[in-house]
């Protein structure tokens, strides 16, 4: 009778109710998917300064080639979530799954910056496919508040499992074959959802779905992209009208969105694709927002931390990689423990908590001397992950136990867009500042004009992956000054982006401690 309760107000139907262990089974499947998108994102991070080198990328061009997923992605997770609502999670999983697959291995044989990008995209789409339902059928599977507790745990530290996997996979695939290798990744990761799902996952859906409403995809959207591309041309150009008309645009698109959402019953709307009510949960609005940040600041500090080891300190991708997997361990380890802190201490503290070690990290990287090595990198990123580890965790759960049981599967959709838009804005943004910092901060010495091509000053002038090929190319003593010119650069945009980080993750801090401080322990 419980399981029939539980499957009335959840506004799922389960096709059969499995035994624990089954369960577990599922979560361990559902896994894969959250590996591979972790895995895709981290380890195209180290890959780079490799595909700048190889496809002549840009420097916006390479901030588009890790933004165009997220921005994707995070754009359709509500729209996808929807769909998956109307005709079964599970199917909307296995789509998005070998779609994923598919497309990522056209991507690896990309020609072009522009190819790639494209292709970027198209993964955005299908992986708006994936990340909902894992989360969704997580909550389906597990309605017992603590092992659910315990199982979005286990989904968050695939994350930074995957994230820990990226670096080195990554990083041995760049090294050995090429950067397109670390695509073909999804092919192989995801057959064992694609084989086994079908039988172990159950599937789910709402009995009763309202209809598609295209006008709330487009403009979901239309108030994403614009938004994000105004940010970027603000932060790498400075004020400008292509800056402020970009975000402009999406912020009315975003404003149309929302006011389409509390249209019920009125221009065709039967159904919202948002349930904006949701937001009037303090507690669910401020997870939220702990949740966004937590991934800015961890996205944000690994974009330049991989520039830095690979292209500063001259270290190969496989052994960057290996340098921050004990940090990335570090995150995996702070997720799980937190499970039963929160049966002591109020879940508010602990996220708080959380966001106070990003403040701690990020202040080590704002005030701390990158020039003797990257030692003082590597102990703020430990102290980063077992915050967001921390933080990350307990949001997730906040977020699904604040919202009412019949609407999990949108709060499902909204806490993954507030982790892709999280990770979007911290590339989108604390990149598009150090990339700006650095092209014009960079002071090349005269002879080099001389002595190299006019392409490839400008491209170092653009990138720090460009300066380290030109360096390459010149006499002896010329690499030495073009390469700590280049740090020199690099390294006033990192102060500035952690300054900047700096005062975001303490305001977060203090608001989860004040909002969320009323949150009870764990039963």
């Amino acid at each position: 009778m419980s399981n029939l309760f539980a499957a009335r107000h959840t506004g799922t139907m389960p096709e059969t109710r499995p035994q624990p262990w089954r369960d577990w089974l599922a979560l361990a499947l559902l896994m894969f998917p959250v590996l591979l998108v972790a895995v895709d994102n981290t380890a195209l991070t180290f890959a780079l300064p490799a595909i700048a080198r190889s496809l002549d990328a840009t420097g916006i061009q390479l901030l588009w080639i890790v933004d165009a997923y997220p921005l994707v992605l995070a754009g359709l997770l509500v729209a996808m979530g929807s769909l998956g609502d109307r005709i079964g999670r599970r199917r909307l999983l296995l789509v998005g799954s070998a779609g994923f697959a598919a497309v990522s291995a056209a991507t690896a044989f990309a020609a072009s910056a522009e190819w790639l990008i494209a292709g970027r995209a198209g993964l955005g789409f299908f992986g708006a496919m994936l990340m909902p339902s894992t989360l969704s059928l997580i909550r389906n599977i597990f309605p017992e508040p603590n092992r659910r507790r315990l199982a979005v745990a286990i989904w968050a530290a695939g994350f930074s499992g995957g994230a820990a996997l990226g670096p080195i996979a990554g990083g041995w695939l760049v090294e050995h074959f090429w950067w397109g290798a670390v695509l073909l990744v999804a092919v192989p990761t995801i057959l064992p959802l694609l084989v086994l799902g079908p039988v172990l996952l159950p599937e789910s859906r709402d009995p009763h779905p309202g209809r598609v409403d295209l006008p709330s995809i487009a403009f979901s959207l239309l108030a994403m992209v614009p938004t994000v591309y105004g940010i970027k041309e603000l932060a790498t150009h400075g004020p400008g009208l292509v800056a402020f008309t970009g975000i402009g645009c999406g912020l009315l698109m975003g404003y149309v969105f929302i006011r389409r959402q509390r249209m019920l019953g009125r221009g065709g709307l039967t159904a919202p694709l948002l349930d904006v009510s949701l937001f009037g949960n303090r507690v669910f609005s401020t997870a939220i927002i702990a949740n966004v940040l937590a991934l800015f600041s961890y996205n944000g500090f690994i974009l330049f931390l991989a520039q830095h080891l690979q292209l500063i300190e001259g270290q190969s991708p496989s052994a960057s990689g290996v340098t921050m997997v004990p940090a990335l361990i570090a995150m995996i380890v702070a997720g799980l423990l937190v499970v039963p802190l929160v049966k002591r201490v109020r879940p508010g503290f602990v996220v708080a908590g959380g966001l106070l070690l990003s403040t701690v990290a990020y202040s080590l990287v704002a005030f701390g001397d990158h020039s003797t090595g990257p030692a003082v990198l590597l102990a703020a990123l430990l102290v980063l992950c077992l915050g967001v580890g921390a933080a990350e965790t307990i949001s997730n759960d906040l977020i699904l136990g604040a919202a009412p049981a019949e609407k999990s599967g949108a709060a499902s959709a909204i806490s993954e867009t507030g982790y892709e838009v999280g990770s979007l804005l911290g590339t989108a943004i604390l990149g598009s500042i150090l990339t700006a910092s650095y092209q014009r901060n960079l002071r090349l010495p005269e002879a080099v004009s001389g002595l190299a091509p006019g392409a490839a000053v400008n491209q170092a002038g653009e990138t720090l992956a460009g300066a380290a090929e030109l360096a390459q190319g010149l006499p002896g003593p010329l690499t030495g000054t073009v390469m700590a010119a280049a740090r020199t650069a690099f390294d006033s945009g990192v102060h500035i982006t952690a300054a900047i980080a700096l005062v975001l993750m303490a305001g977060a801090a203090v608001l989860a401690a004040v909002v969320l401080r009323k949150v009870p322990t764990a039963n």
